[in-house]
């Protein structure tokens, strides 16, 4: 398994669909997945530090394990198949529960725990990580996307918000 770091979410273009962008902490590739919008606003929010004045999906999920004295230890991605990312939530009992992968990103964003993804997901769909230069300049584009960024460009008609595809 592969440590990833959240990078953010990014609107493929011409399409407008949001994507969260994952990338291999000790490694060079990225692991770009298609999500709905209601997701894509959580795992932003998340990343921005929001909290709503009450708790959201995947917040009342944490709230729920963590009143049941357990506590998520780390998400993972499993596989990719037929277009679609797998997820599981491992807690800390050892248990793991099936999710998909976006809602196992935004959970781990609020539980602070880590993503790992398998090597063989990277090898199939990973993307390789540009030249240092090129992705400064990557950097900062997605820095202006954040800023300029609100929960109501997450709204309107997307993919199919049950699974997590990657168009091909």
């Amino acid at each position: 398994m592969r440590e990833l770091d959240v990078v953010g979410i990014r609107v493929e273009t011409p399409s407008n669909n949001p994507i969260v962008l994952l990338r291999e902490r000790d490694g060079h590739r990225y692991l770009p997945v298609w999500i709905g919008a209601a997701e894509a606003s959580a795992i932003a929010f998340a990343q921005q530090g929001v909290v709503p004045p009450r708790p959201q999906t995947h917040d009342l999920l944490l709230d729920v394990v963590n009143a049941l004295g357990r506590a998520v230890e780390e998400v993972r991605i499993t596989e990719y198949r037929d277009n679609i990312f797998f997820a599981e939530l491992v807690l800390d009992s050892g248990l793991t529960v099936g999710s998909r992968t976006s809602d196992a990103v935004a959970l781990a964003l609020r539980a602070g725990c880590r993503i790992l993804t398998a090597e063989a997901v990277l090898d199939e769909v990973g993307v390789p990580v540009p030249d240092e230069d090129e992705g400064e300049v990557e950097v900062e584009r997605f820095r202006e996307f954040l800023d300029s960024v609100s929960p109501e460009d997450f709204e309107g008609e997307g993919p199919d918000e049950d699974s997590e595809e990657r168009p091909g």
